[in-house]
């Protein structure tokens, strides 16, 4: 019975950090709340941007997938147009200190954002994985829209076409543009999920 007891706690912190890792939102359900530290040394909340749009992007530098969608200026040009509409753009790095995409200091990421004609509103390393794991965030690029009322609306690829080659997004259909499309002319998502495709994510 003793030895039983001693487990307990050690079986405890097992299952909880289980949970963790399982942890997913669905679409249709409120988008779990977090704060994080930008690369510029400022805090934020999700919850401070209630009433707009926003949207999440899983990042790693060093995947072939972002590197796609980064060297093409898609997603900078996405990040762009986001921002001209009111829309919110959170990039987030859940790569393990010390690993692939996670072995990079503040400075170097925003370099790496300047090179690239970034404009994310913000871009966090999630050091920990916690925002990660309570997304259920898979690969690099993992995407998430959140409507003005904090509801999740779409999760899954940037597109339609799982590959890391350039040529492939101008024959795509960019899901996350047309879950934006839908939201501002307040039509139906058509495809609010689909299976997102990259790198997976370092945790």
């Amino acid at each position: 019975m003793n030895i039983l007891n001693n487990l307990l706690p050690a079986l405890a912190a097992f299952a909880a950090l289980a949970g963790v890792a399982r942890a997913n939102v669905e679409v249709g359900s409120p988008a779990p709340n977090f704060t994080l530290t930008d690369t510029n040394g400022q805090t934020h909340s999700l919850s401070d941007y209630k009433g707009k749009i926003v949207v999440l992007e899983w990042n790693n530098p060093d995947c072939p997938f972002v590197k796609k969608h980064y060297d093409s200026g898609n997603i900078p040009s996405l990040q762009k147009a986001a921002a001209a509409g009111g829309i919110v753009w959170l990039t987030i790095n859940s790569g393990a200190p010390g690993g692939e995409g996670g072995d990079y200091t503040p400075a170097e990421l925003n370099s790496w954002l300047q090179k690239n004609g970034a404009a994310p509103t913000a871009y966090f390393h999630d050091a920990d994985g916690k925002v990660g794991h309570l997304y259920g965030a898979k690969t690099t690029p993992d995407m998430y829209v959140i409507n003005a009322d904090g509801i999740l609306v779409y999760k899954g690829a940037i597109d339609s076409i799982r590959s890391a080659n350039i040529d492939d997004i101008a024959k795509a259909t960019n899901y996350v543009k047309a879950a934006l499309d839908a939201l501002k002319s307040g039509s139906p998502i058509a495809k609010p999920v689909s299976e997102p495709y990259g790198c997976s994510v370092k945790y």
